[in-house]
């Protein structure tokens, strides 16, 4: 959340870039569902920063 949210994005910016559903997006935020590698790449790539910050 804390990178997305530094870009200025919304969760529903994210989910366009991303092509990730907005809903599975807050559920990743909010620790309520585990994602897959694929998952977290067109994330890291529509953040314009490497995979693992977000696993920071």
């Amino acid at each position: 959340m804390r990178e997305r949210q530094s870009k200025g994005m919304s969760q529903e910016d994210l989910a366009g870039e991303s092509d990730v559903a907005r809903n599975y997006i807050s559920r990743i935020e909010n620790g309520h569902v585990a994602f897959s590698v694929p998952v977290l790449l067109k994330i890291a790539e529509a953040l314009e920063i490497k995979p693992s910050t977000l696993l920071k």
